[in-house]
């Protein structure tokens, strides 16, 4: 910080002058960024601003009249202050100076001892130098470190960390929306830092170079370039010393939009950072729920009652009309989980409900969706499906929803993504069912098996269990798989079976005995009934598939 002029009247040279302040003490504050010693009058024309002006007074002593037109030209020409010396007898002087003084908005100092000005110009020079050369060694070091990041294209989180670190205090990039992409709390606290934080951050006003504005004196300045600004770099408490704040956050925020444009195929920013998130409530690894809560609400999650967790996945390559002939193509994988995160953040946003989605592995997306009644559960899925189901058209990725149990606590929530995560790439593989999303209660056995189908043992086991009836169907035995499915379907139940007007009894009773010597088993056997269920499930799967 450059010195300011009560700190100058408090060196040693000069408290042994006894300075006198005649008027302006309210300036006394203000920096001094030099020290200019002249005897001359007009003095208006060699001053740039905020110099500290140091005379005798000797040619005010031959005309007092022109004291006040002297303070007045200092104080229009940015004068820091006016030091005058009036040693001895010099009632007049001191007069006039006591009288323009009252008015004047320039610190004026009288001294009543003689003093040796070279000594107050070369201390005082001495610590603007040494200030000044701090100052561009700290400027250096801003730029040495963040230039450094901008050649290894370090991630927001870390260009954050170091301004946080490099200012002393805590930063916070947030995108237009007031939405945090990133933090450093340095030392306050996430929770503290983050907590309301949208509506804070609304109540100060953008500006489009560094300010300090609202009632907490925020520091900020916008990131991005020219037309394109996508966020704001914000320190939401007073630094020590906001003069070198300011480079630091101006450098950060050239620095994250030389990245951004470096970055011609990554996720947009709010994405990445609740990738970011979603990934940390997964694997908490000491992040408590508070933490959790006030680090998703910053990112636009509302607080709720409930948390679902959801699972948004592609055919898998081998299912149902997953294309699997085509070549896999990844560039066209990530396109479709973009447009899919575009997609659902509309719905989301037309609905006014809130949620955290990202990819969290090729092919899948991963949601927790925040609902204040667990009666809005399904008319909100229902609303995702249908839009998913309005944006499919020719070449759009098909998309099955897995859905896990609602939670209370959003660290649960985030652990049921694995489960969601299973369901859905279970029903990937199921034949259209007309269900706009899938629970665990609707793909049990027959989702566990289309996970299985293509494993050879399994594909051993169903031929085996079968192979009789199989063998007989080949030969043109026709009807006797649909016998077999409606018995397992009646329980192993003769009589209902016949009830149901499929046979008569006798006729009935004839053909299972039949299919007893065809498959070479007791269909009254429990357990018997189970293997053929099983292996009629997984044939009928391997024939659906393309």
């Amino acid at each position: 910080m450059l010195p300011t002029l009560r700190s100058i009247l408090d060196l040693p040279v000069l408290r042994d002058a006894a300075p006198i302040v005649l008027g302006g003490a309210a300036a006394l504050d203000s920096p001094v960024r030099w020290v200019h010693v002249s005897e001359l009058l007009e003095l208006a024309g060699l001053l740039s601003g905020g110099e500290l002006v140091l005379t005798t007074g000797l040619e005010l002593e031959k005309d007092p009249g022109r004291t006040a037109s002297y303070i007045g030209s200092l104080e229009a020409a940015g004068a820091a202050g006016l030091i005058v010396e009036l040693a001895g007898p010099r009632e007049r002087s001191l007069a006039a100076l006591r009288l323009a003084a009252k008015s004047s908005a320039v610190p004026v100092i009288a001294l009543g001892q003689r003093v040796r000005f070279v000594a107050i110009t070369e201390t005082v020079h001495r610590m603007i130098v040494a200030e000044q050369l701090e100052r561009v060694e700290r400027a250096r070091d801003v730029h040495e470190a963040f230039t450094l990041l901008s050649l290894e294209s370090a991630g927001m989180q870390e260009v954050v960390e170091q301004a946080a670190a490099m200012i002393g205090a805590p930063v916070v990039l947030e995108d237009l929306q007031h939405l945090v992409l990133a933090h450093s709390a340095r030392h306050v606290g996430t929770t503290a830092l983050l907590d309301d934080w949208e509506r804070r951050s609304r109540t100060t006003p953008s500006h489009p170079r560094t300010a300090r504005t609202g009632p907490e004196r925020w520091l900020q300045v916008q990131v991005g370039v020219r037309r394109q600004l996508w966020g704001r770099l914000v320190v939401p408490v007073v630094p020590s010393d906001d003069g070198m704040a300011a480079v630091v956050l101006e450098r950060a925020a050239q620095t994250l939009a030389i990245n951004r444009l470096a970055e011609r195929d990554t996720r947009e920013l709010s994405h990445q950072a609740q990738a970011g998130l979603l990934n940390a409530l997964r694997q908490p690894r000491g992040l408590g729920e508070a933490e959790a809560l006030a680090r998703a609400v910053s990112l636009g999650l509302k607080r709720s009652r409930y948390y679902v967790p959801v699972v948004f996945r592609t055919p898998l390559q081998g299912a149902p009309g997953s294309g699997a002939a085509l070549p896999f193509d990844p560039l066209a994988e990530q396109q479709d989980e973009r447009e899919l995160l575009e997609l659902l953040a509309r719905t989301l946003k037309s609905m006014a409900g809130s949620a955290l989605t990202a990819s969290i592995q090729s092919g899948s997306v991963g949601m927790i969706l925040a609902l204040p009644a667990r009666q809005l559960e399904d008319a909100t899925l229902e609303r995702l499906a249908d839009s998913l189901a309005a944006h499919a058209g020719a070449g759009a990725a098909r998309w099955t929803i897995g859905v896990g149990r609602h939670r209370e606590s959003l660290l649960e929530a985030a652990a049921g993504i694995d489960e969601a995560a299973h369901v859905a790439e279970t029903a990937a593989t199921l034949p259209p069912s007309g269900l706009p999303f899938y629970r665990a209660t609707d793909v049990r056995l027959r989702g566990l098996l289309a996970l299985l189908r293509n494993d050879p043992r399994v594909q051993q086991f169903a031929e085996s269990e079968l192979a009789g009836v199989l063998e007989a169907e080949a030969q043109g035995r026709d009807g006797l798989l649909e016998l077999l499915a409606r018995f397992l379907e009646s329980g192993g139940n003769k009589a209902a079976l016949a009830r149901n007007g499929y046979l008569s009894r006798p006729t009935l009773y004839a053909r299972l005995a039949k299919l007893e010597e065809l498959l070479a088993v007791d269909l009254d056997d429990a357990e018997s009934r189970t293997s053929l269920h099983v292996a009629l499930l997984l044939h009928r799967l391997r024939g659906e598939s393309p």
